[in-house]
């Protein structure tokens, strides 16, 4: 049975947030909000989280994760960046997109798509998921909460997620009913941005 913490959007309790973080560092898995509706995270260097993950969403082999970050100071221990697309992320930080990056030889293999060398990374524009990343002191490892049947909105009722994943997570936070839109997906690992998926974040910038 999961933990089920109210937490609130625009205040969170310092106390819940360091008691989501410490279910995180023991190997959990949770659900948190984000700005672009809920989703699942553990700890970056934790395989077997990873793969439960990976049970509940379904994921084909390859499937890109995302190292969610709280601000760009730790771009470039992950990523590649040119001046050019680390102006673009600037510009478009904190907010709904997943930036496609050259991963760097440092990042774990397992975390990368297995044929590219790519990496996700994104930093959310959401108070509870910010404060959960400065406590953790790291990124957490993460993928939109989209169910097997359901590919196109993710989910943003903190109530139906418990209904469905409860047994299968061990902490889900409720952080208010957010939006279903996924995140813009902007592939910046060549000199031109790519929109590889339009979502809740204007294109506008990149095109």
């Amino acid at each position: 049975m999961s933990q089920f913490f109210y937490i609130h959007p625009d205040n969170p309790q310092s106390r819940l947030i360091n008691q989501s973080v410490d279910i995180l560092r023991k190997g959990g898995v949770m659900i948190y909000p984000t700005d672009s509706g809920y989703a699942l995270g553990c700890m970056v260097g934790d395989k077997r989280a990873m793969e439960r993950i990976v049970a509940i969403r379904k994921l084909p082999e390859g499937h890109n994760f995302t190292l969610v970050c709280s601000d760009l100071s730790e771009l470039s221990n992950y990523a590649s960046v040119s001046n050019s697309a680390y102006r673009l992320i600037k510009n478009n930080t904190p907010g709904p997109y997943t930036f496609i990056l050259t991963a760097t030889k440092e990042l774990p293999r397992r975390l990368m798509t297995s044929k590219r060398k790519t990496v996700g990374l994104r930093v959310p524009n959401n108070k509870i998921a910010l404060d959960l990343l400065k406590a953790l002191g790291e990124p957490i490892l993460s993928c939109s909460l989209m169910l097997p049947n359901d590919e196109h909105s993710t989910h943003s009722d903190p109530e139906a997620i418990r209904e469905d994943l409860e047994h299968r997570v061990d902490l889900i936070i409720h952080g208010g009913y957010l939006g279903q839109q996924p995140t813009t997906v902007v592939d910046l690992t060549n000199e031109d941005a790519v929109i590889l998926r339009e979502g809740s974040g204007s294109i506008e910038p990149f095109v």
